[in-house]
């Protein structure tokens, strides 16, 4: 088996930065985003947000974009928070993300930061 160490801290906004992420939905949020992980088997090491973005700490695999991540992360997250917590106006994120790499040195850094 490969020994690979591919750390990324990404992080994504709501549409026009609305602060639209309750607790009902960050928690949908969350665990969709840890289940694209699974099943792209990437490590989620932290994930936490506020009203209006996410930020999350994973390991992604080389075999696996980072733009593929974010985008079944972005997308499937955006259709279950709608899906569980229905309102007139659509859940959505805004395009586009960050992304920072980092090494396993500062992985304990970056958890405490998110």
């Amino acid at each position: 088996m490969p020994f690979w160490t591919c750390y990324y801290h990404i992080v994504w906004a709501t549409k026009h930065r609305q602060p639209i992420i309750t607790p009902e939905r960050e928690g949908v949020i969350f665990a969709t985003v840890r289940r694209v992980s699974n099943d792209l088997r990437c490590q989620i090491r932290a994930i936490n947000g506020v009203a209006d973005h996410v930020h999350v700490a994973v390991a992604i695999p080389p075999g696996v974009a980072v733009a593929q991540w974010v985008k079944q992360s972005k997308g499937a997250s955006s259709r279950m928070a709608n899906e569980a917590h229905p309102t007139p106006e659509r859940f959505g994120w805004q395009a586009g993300y960050g992304v920072l790499t980092f090494g396993e040195k500062m992985l304990p850094y970056v958890v405490g930061y998110i």
